[in-house]
């Protein structure tokens, strides 16, 4: 594999240290961070800033002039948040999100005081490695029905309790202004097929289209590899249905004699843990490459993304994989990262009650977990580009736009749910 223009590596170095110039291991999501908690709802602290090291020093400081700054305000904390979504507004004041916890627990949170209410009700989680609770939206008709979706990881019953998978429900949140609300009238909507031994790769991120009639779900490879390739089964694809778990007739593989085929949208994906739509209607996803090559891909009906055929990564073990230039049938990412940013969300800048970063209008923000960033991406035209991104100093979890105001959550036990404060 070509290595990037903008790391030199002296020969006399030793290989261990070229190894990690190279890249920083991407897929790795268990924490590191034991940081003590920290409730407090007055601390601030800035951030610092910084650009790709492979821009010249006239781009830096154009990019640096139009950067906006921000401090950041805590707002709560979590032992091992996973995933948050705000709930509908209410008139002017502060949102409350809904913030899953990694360990089982789901939490109605007020932005505005810090108050965490714990909500009941929630299935058995298979709790271990990258799994257990996962992903949680809102139904399009929320308002009216109440209803959520929910992912999380299952273990097999009896002698299978060794092996796991993704599964996704829906459920009635009642009690949303009471301090006792709970999870009611669950229904399975898709799991992952088969399940499998290992604690990796579940991916499991919920979005619905903007029209609410479809819902996507990303299905990690599980580690396995192969699966992404193999139409027997829902491994390292990005699945496409309708709001009740049934299968849209326009899906691109509705007519394969697998009925599990007929659920795919994209094949060759790795472990997609973010997707967002952005102004145009068009539907990114971000993937973790294995040891380089993490990256954004433009998703589009019945793509192949070509893992692990190709990859602009390469193997942990060091052994080489052709990158996607090399076998144009496959899409190839619209950006990717070496060394790794660890891409762990996203969430499209939009403006709207407040418009706290106009600069950001449009763009992706992208959540990192080895890099401990947020990073800011240009999706106008046909091509995508990093614009800059933003030293947090934490393995960063998720990140949301919520009328046009930016929260973030960090990893690991005592990660915070943090405000973005522009200066």
């Amino acid at each position: 594999m070509i290595m990037p223009k903008f790391i030199s590596v002296p020969l006399a170095l030793p290989l261990a240290i070229v190894a990690l110039l190279f890249s920083t291991v991407a897929c790795s999501e268990s924490s590191t961070d034991s940081s003590p908690a920290d409730n407090t709802l007055t601390e601030t602290r800035s951030v610092k800033t910084s650009t790709q090291s492979d821009k010249s020093s006239q781009t830096i400081q154009q990019a640096e002039t139009e950067k906006p700054s921000f401090t950041t305000q805590a707002i709560a904390t979590f032992d091992e948040p996973w995933a948050m979504t705000a709930l509908p507004k209410q008139e002017d004041s502060p949102p409350k999100l809904l913030v899953t916890q990694k360990t089982g627990e789901l939490f109605i949170v007020d932005t505005a005081t810090g108050k965490k209410v714990p909500v009941t009700g929630i299935p058995k989680v298979a709790y271990g490695g990258q799994g257990g609770l996962g992903d949680i939206i809102l139904a399009p008709d929320f308002a009216v029905t109440n209803r959520v979706y929910l992912s999380y990881v299952e273990a097999g019953e009896g002698s299978d309790s060794n092996i796991f998978g993704a599964k996704v429900i829906s459920a009635k949140l009642m009690g949303l202004n009471s301090n006792s609300p709970s999870l009611t009238a669950i229904m399975p909507i898709w799991q992952q097929t088969p399940k499998v031994k290992g604690q990796g790769h579940y991916s499991h991120r919920l979005l619905f289209s903007t029209d609410g009639k479809y819902l996507y779900i990303s299905s990690g490879d599980r580690q396995k590899q192969d699966p992404a390739q193999d139409m027997s089964v829902n491994l390292g694809k990005i699945i496409r249905l309708s709001p009740d778990g049934s299968v849209p007739m326009d899906n691109p593989f509705f007519d394969n004699d697998s009925k599990v085929a007929q659920q795919f949208w994209t094949l060759g994906n790795r472990n997609v843990l973010g997707m967002a739509f952005d102004d145009s209607g068009r539907l990114w996803a971000n993937e973790m490459g294995p040891r380089g090559g993490d990256e954004l891909n433009l998703i589009e009906k019945g793509n192949n993304y070509g893992w692990p055929i190709v990859s602009n990564g390469r193997n942990y073990s060091g052994i080489d994989i052709p990158d996607h230039d090399t076998q144009p049938d496959f899409t190839a990412p619209k950006v990717s990262w070496t060394p790794v940013i660890s891409p762990s969300s996203m969430s499209i800048y939009r403006s709207g009650i407040y418009n706290d970063f106009p600069a950001w209008q449009g763009n992706a923000l992208i959540s990192g977990l080895s890099s401990q960033a947020l990073i800011v991406v240009n999706l106008k035209g046909l091509n995508a580009s990093e614009r800059y991104r933003y030293d947090m100093g934490k393995r960063m979890r998720s990140v949301l736009v919520v009328e046009g105001q930016v929260w973030a959550l960090e990893d690991g036990n005592g990660g915070k749910l943090l405000k973005l404060l522009p200066n």
